[in-house]
């Protein structure tokens, strides 16, 4: 899950006291998509496969503990290590049943982007040079150079001036969202909030490069319509009347990949239901005080990112496992380990562009679920509860058992948009994540200490099981829940 700043204060929550995990793990799942409660006539069924027998602690168990080892050292992006981890997602997926996606041969989906990285720039206002440290810039583009002589006017750069009384962050979050060329006089008032952006634009950009062939007709976002240039300056100048800018970035291609897996359906095989997971984090930092310590080695730390989000990818697999022993889908059932969600949930947009959002019947992404949920021990909430009836319908595939998914416990922190579901909600697809963190309470998250040791696996297996229960109507055609408005969904920045 990507980060944000967001403060968040909780209302009270009444915990569900119906809910307890002896009888959730009472629930299985027969053949024919039959609720055995576990006593009766059901439980004298001979059953070649169920709930309890296609998703185990000892599997679950085995697929996060490799996935968080030290071995993968954090799987961040363009290393070799996640690399690593998209071989085993792709073997565990042929062994579980899967057959790779049209777009993914082997099943790996691969794509291009662009690491662009300011690398020099010289601005002169009115005359006036400014200080390189009073600059700052943002670009998708390799080379800039504007102009504008005493009494002309710009044709492609628009002059912003955000005085000492305006919201830096909002003025330069509208700029991004119009994309363009932007050349920005900023008051000095702002001085400790522009060292921030400065700090943050240095470090470059990352853009998806799109491919031909993809399904951008279909609706997904055109990357190559995207993109931009930003120029901060730090001044007291508040008119201008001529300027030069000058700069330029260093670009570097690289590639980076998706694992994708289906199941094809059988009686509606053109609508999908979609799980997904990212399995990219955020790899192997210099520790505080640049000593060795139990998780470090020269001085580094290993982020092992195991409750984000091993443990989702963990959630997929097994899932995959379940419903592929199952037999029960009608519709196809498509599974996703996303890469590079950390970095800009690049890995989501690309593959938003291989399908058509329209058969996308529903999205359920697996973000977070190794630890308890303030509702208690096995449970789980979703994102957006109120964008689509999804929310609802899983829970009426829920309530025999007196279980539920509970909405988002934290609105406050836009979590919606903070994980590869808003890609596909951007096109009208019923996207939510599930997630079970404590944001407000996790001491681990983003931390070196998100190891497989901070995990209840108890509660993650809970998780899991409820997931397979409250979808499988999802899965064999009898629930289709509606679209959400894409209109009501804020797009991404077009610059950064």
């Amino acid at each position: 899950m990507t980060r944000s700043c967001t403060k968040v204060r909780l209302k009270p929550v009444i915990l569900a006291t119906s809910l307890t995990l002896v009888a959730l793990a009472s629930l299985s799942l027969t053949g024919c998509s039959n609720i055995d409660f576990g006593s009766g006539e059901n439980s004298q069924k001979s059953v070649e496969a169920n709930i309890d027998n296609t998703i185990t602690l000892a599997q679950v168990t085995k697929d996060v503990t490799y996935l968080a080892s030290d071995e993968l050292k954090g799987r961040s992006n363009f290393t070799l290590e996640i690399r690593q981890a998209a071989d085993f997602i792709a073997k565990r997926f042929n062994e579980v049943g899967l057959v790779p996606a049209q777009s993914a041969p082997n099943f790996k989906q691969y794509y291009s982007v662009q690491k662009i990285t300011p690398a020099a720039l010289s601005v002169k206002i009115n005359g006036q040079v400014i200080a390189s440290e009073s600059l700052a810039m943002a670009t998708t583009e390799a080379d800039i150079a504007w102009q504008l002589s005493s009494g002309s006017k710009s044709q492609t750069v628009n002059t912003v001036m955000i005085g000492e009384n305006d919201n830096l962050r909002k003025s330069l979050r509208e700029l991004n969202n119009q994309g363009g060329q932007h050349l920005v006089l900023l008051h000095p008032k702002h001085e400790k909030s522009f060292k921030r952006y400065q700090s943050y634009f240095a470090r470059g950009l990352t853009k998806l490069v799109s491919h031909i062939g993809s399904n951008l007709e279909n609706g997904a976002e055109s990357e190559n319509a995207q993109g931009g240039v930003i120029v901060v300056a730090l001044t007291d100048i508040s008119k201008v009347k001529s300027f030069s800018v000058k700069g330029n970035a260093k670009v570097t291609d690289t590639s980076l990949n998706n694992v994708v897996g289906i199941l094809p359906g059988k009686s509606k095989p053109n609508e999908i239901v979609l799980y997904s997971a990212h399995y990219d984090h955020l790899g192997v930092k210099p520790s505080v005080d640049g000593t060795p310590s139990n998780k470090a080695q020269q001085g580094n730390q290993i982020f092992n990112g195991a409750d984000d989000d091993a443990s989702g990818v963990s959630a997929i697999i097994n899932l995959a496992n379940h419903f592929a022993k199952m037999g029960n889908n009608e519709r196809t059932l498509m599974f996703a380990a996303f890469s590079a969600e950390e970095i800009g949930g690049f890995g989501s947009r690309h593959f938003s562009s291989q399908v058509d959002p329209q058969q996308i019947t529903a999205m359920i992404n697996i973000e977070m679920i190794g630890k308890p949920a303030v509702f208690g021990e096995g449970t789980v909430w979703m994102t957006g509860m109120d964008r689509s009836n999804l929310g609802e319908q899983l829970n009426q595939a829920l309530a025999p058992q007196n279980l539920k998914v509970y909405a988002d416990p934290y609105p406050k922190q836009n979590l919606f948009y903070r994980s590869d579901n808003a890609t596909l909600a951007r096109l009208g697809v019923p996207a939510h994540s599930f997630s079970s963190t404590q944001l407000d309470k996790d001491q681990h998250y983003h931390q070196v200490t998100d190891d497989i040791n901070s995990l209840n696996l108890p509660s993650m297996l809970q998780v899991i099981k409820m997931l397979a229960i409250a979808t499988t109507p999802l899965v064999d055609g009898s629930i289709t829940p509606s679209r959400i408005d894409a209109n009501k969904v804020k797009r991404n920045g077009l610059i950064y």
